[in-house]
């Protein structure tokens, strides 16, 4: 490969490396072209781009970005999961493919700056989605709310109650004089 292409694909390494969320490095081996290519279909689905790239090159374009520790897992054949939203989905997307062909391995991967081991990125795959994690926090914070509004309309209620209890109470009072 001549110089002036690989510095065009670390440009290209680096501009995927700097505009992704989340990095996700694999040992592809023993994938064959379909499976490779239902991979990428289904990560793509979760919106992720998987490139198959050399070493040496991922290392320098990660290095152009400050990014240091990620060459512990540049060794082998590494294909990379440039992950553009939510990490966890691409995570499960991998976890799942492993579960079926078993072929595939996580190496570790990059997450806002921060580089992470295999086992790392597998409980990443665990965590539920951005979205549940989300509707998490806003029950947690609806559910002090909801109590407080229930408290304060009771405390309402209850002076309704009393007051049309003293009310009856007039009525019947008034009643029971009129009636001799």
């Amino acid at each position: 490969m001549a110089r002036s292409e690989k510095v065009e694909q670390v440009e290209a390494i680096r501009q995927k490396l700097d505009g992704a969320s989340a990095v996700i490095l694999t040992d592809y081996r023993g994938l064959n072209v379909p499976e490779l290519g239902e991979l990428r279909g289904r990560l793509r689905e979760a919106h992720a781009e998987y490139k198959v790239v050399k070493n040496t090159l991922m290392r320098i374009a990660a290095e152009s970005l400050g990014v240091k520790g990620l060459e512990a897992h540049l060794e082998g054949p590494t294909a990379v999961a440039f992950v553009h939203k939510d990490v966890t989905a691409a995570a499960k997307v991998l976890q799942e493919f492993i579960r079926q062909y078993r072929k595939l391995e996580v190496k570790g991967g990059l997450v806002e700056g921060r580089v992470l081991g295999a086992d790392q990125v597998k409980v990443l795959a665990d965590l539920p989605s951005r979205e549940v994690l989300l509707a998490r926090v806003v029950g947690g914070i609806q559910s002090p709310l909801a109590g407080l509004v229930g408290v304060l309309n009771g405390t309402v209620r209850a002076l309704v109650y009393a007051l049309d209890a003293i009310r009856q109470q007039k009525e019947q009072g008034a009643g029971d004089a009129a009636a001799p």
